[in-house]
């Protein structure tokens, strides 16, 4: 991944130099405490971590100066999808997609959402963290949340349902809309195979406030 990082910032078309690499251990990352801005630990890495999940957590928190953002991606379930969107083919979820976001919501909830079959071996080592667990351990620090949402919960991972609204404009702007106004209801953070989590770190001048 950090070899393939200089080409993936040039291709995004991202101005300014691409970011500095470094190789290391995360429960014992080499940079200062608290002197960071963003910290993002994506790739669910933090229930890959297995025993040193808890140490790999906390430096990460430390990480994250006063007043700056956390952001985690964890895997609370195996994924769902909307049976709806499922059981038409690929063709007619781009037309339908072409509809207002809050008609095609309708038609999304009387059906309900249905969870992903398991598609790979999960390792021992494995372990899944729910959104509130994490909610209140920061809260109890005094971190504040900013934002959740559940990642793609209404196509799950389809990539054919996926490309063939990516090929109007209207269609994939409206799945966007979707996914993220599905993704931020609490019911849909249990089962899903990703959540992303926003949290700011406390400072004394917010705290007096």
């Amino acid at each position: 991944m950090l070899g393939l990082a200089p080409k993936a910032w040039s291709s995004a078309r991202v101005e300014g130099p691409v970011p500095d690499r470094v190789r290391g251990n995360a429960t014992r990352p080499p940079f200062a405490p608290e002197r960071w801005a963003e910290v993002a630990l994506m790739g669910n890495t933090l229930g890959f971590a297995g025993d040193q999940a808890g140490r790999l957590l906390e430096e990460t928190e430390h990480l994250v100066a006063p007043d700056g953002v956390l952001l985690m991606e964890i895997a609370p379930g195996p994924g769902e999808r909307s049976r709806y969107l499922a059981r038409l083919p690929p063709s007619a979820v781009a037309r339908l997609l072409e509809s207002p976001v809050r008609a095609i919501l309708a038609r999304l909830d009387r059906e309900g959402y249905r969870e992903e079959p398991v598609r790979h071996r999960t390792p021992k080592t494995f372990r899944r963290f729910s959104v509130t667990e994490l909610v209140d351990r920061w809260r109890l620090k005094g971190w504040e949340l900013l934002e959740t949402v559940a990642v793609a919960p209404s196509l799950g991972p389809d990539p054919e349902r996926v490309q063939a609204a990516r090929k109007y404009e209207k269609s994939w702007s409206h799945l966007l809309e979707l996914e993220e106004e599905v993704g931020r209801r609490p019911e849909r953070w249990t089962s899903a195979a990703a959540v992303l989590l926003a949290v700011r770190h406390p400072s004394l001048k917010r705290m007096i406030k």
